[in-house]
């Protein structure tokens, strides 16, 4: 799972990847993309440590990306069509659009104002679906007069990238239009940029922590003020001192938990957990993944040799206080390979190879 930061220049683009991955500005790369793996934090672990007593623990990881950045001066746009190949590839797109005044960074468009930029980043990431789309109905169009055996398959995806190019002359979102299950397969190779979940961060200033922005985005999955810049230094602050500086400023919660959360909300991400007295662990996996499906991303061998699938959810074995209490109160299933996984299922996989 990749989420990946777009903003104009200035914008926060670095100060918001180290606040979200904790990763030192002095660590960054400025000519290059970073990443950072991100553990999503999940205190139904806590609980199962207290349980199990594993030797190890193990939370799942989303993977951030913060782009280079573009020229100094250069602050007209995001640039998006020089990191086409990284965006399309990417499972979510974080926008980032700064709501305050510096006299030391310069402002997009010469003044500051985040619903402009946040329109000029959604008309950016249009124009490049615009073309992409344009471009391979030019061909379809031509193929489609020829009578080849895929013939009904082509005009089938013609007829969809029509719809889809319409929609995007009239500034709308793939996401909003394109159904899910066959059209969502049929799209998939292109990396549409309006298809993917979007979310947004408006960068305020430590003065505008706790006050309402005037930013909306009716297409995106959630919008987060968030002061950039404090939240970096936050999250590289010894635990045992952040939280005096946090209640002077107002700041119950770091924002790096409510944007990656919303980012495994944005992806349609649930959590299946595993434990024993080797390890605890979260796994990220894909709303709708069956039992199996699940068991192949633990070890290819126990999707091969699956038998079944131990299943307890979290909510009853905590009630319960072990495994063994579990099984007791009938609460333990054994479920098929069908079985479609919840959110918080402790899940043991029976196999043989």
């Amino acid at each position: 799972m990749r989420v990946t930061i777009v903003g104009f220049p200035y914008a926060g683009k670095s100060a918001l990847f180290t606040a979200i991955s904790g990763v030192s500005p002095d660590h960054l790369k400025p000519a290059e993309e970073n990443l950072a793996a991100v553990h999503v934090t999940e205190p139904r672990l806590d609980v199962l440590e207290t349980i199990f007593m594993p030797k190890k623990r193990t939370a799942a990881t989303i993977d951030f990306v913060d782009l280079p950045g573009s020229a100094e001066g250069d602050v007209e746009k995001a640039g998006l069509e020089k990191h086409l190949p990284t965006l399309r590839q990417s499972d979510m797109l974080l926008l980032i659009v700064p709501a305050f005044e510096s006299a030391s960074v310069p402002a997009h468009g010469g003044t500051v104002d985040p619903q402009r930029d946040l329109k000029g980043l959604r008309d950016e990431m249009l124009i490049a679906d615009f073309a992409i789309c344009a471009g391979r109905i030019e061909k379809l169009e031509k193929a489609v007069t020829k009578p080849t055996p895929d013939r009904e398959q082509l005009q089938h995806e013609l007829m969809l990238l029509r719809r889809c190019n319409e929609a995007l002359e009239n500034e709308q979102p793939l996401r909003d239009v394109v159904k899910p299950g066959e059209e969502e397969k049929i799209l998939r190779s292109f990396g549409f940029l309006t298809q993917k979940p979007v979310a947004v961060v408006v960068n305020v200033s430590e003065d505008q922590i706790g006050q309402p922005v005037a930013v909306e985005d009716p297409h995106a999955i959630g919008t987060f003020p968030v002061c950039a810049s404090l939240e970096a230094e936050l999250i590289q602050m010894d635990p045992e001192d952040r939280p005096a500086f946090m209640a002077d400023y107002g700041i119950q919660a770091l924002a790096r938990d409510r944007i990656v959360r919303a980012c495994c909300d944005g992806l349609g991400i649930i959590f299946m957990l595993t434990a024993g007295a080797e390890e605890v662990r979260s796994w990220p996996l894909r709303h709708g993944t069956t039992a199996v499906e699940a068991a192949g991303k633990i070890h290819t061998d126990l999707a091969r040799g699956f038998i079944k699938a131990e299943t307890v959810a979290f909510e009853d074995l905590h009630a319960a206080g072990s495994m063994r209490e579990a099984k007791s109160a009938g609460k333990v299933r054994l479920e098929p390979k069908g079985y479609v996984v919840e959110d918080g299922d402790v899940v043991t996989i029976k196999f043989n190879v």
